[in-house]
């Protein structure tokens, strides 16, 4: 699951700092607001990369997908992208968690296999 959900995360930090480049056009929005919070929303993809296998770390990414889809107040694209990769998000969580649950049971057998083998010689 760290691997799917943290390649979506990684996708996000660049969609983040697209999107800051874009709400930098807006005439009502300070420079220094705009990279306020897409700095900080792109620190906070990069942090829960590290943090996404620990107790509350799927649910702080969901809250960061909240906030992307939110963000298309202010850049209307990041409706269409923080839904996408909202998506991407499920996606990863859920075929993730299959992917871990499958090798515990490859390495479970392999593990008995061998257990089995041992006692035979």
């Amino acid at each position: 699951m760290r691997t799917l959900c943290s390649s979506t995360l990684i996708g996000e930090f660049f969609i983040v700092g697209f999107a800051g480049l874009v709400a930098m056009k807006d005439p009502d929005l300070a420079m220094s607001t705009v990279w306020t919070v897409c700095g900080a929303a792109m620190f906070f993809c990069v942090v829960l990369c590290g943090v996404i296998t620990r107790p509350g770390g799927v649910a702080l990414g969901w809250a960061l997908q909240i906030a992307l889809v939110a963000a298309g107040f202010v850049v209307p694209t990041m409706f269409i992208l923080g839904l996408l990769f909202a998506g991407l998000w499920w996606a990863s969580v859920h075929y993730g968690r299959k992917i871990d649950e499958a090798k515990a049971r490859f390495a479970a057998q392999a593990a008995a296999s061998s257990g089995d083998t041992a006692d035979a010689v």
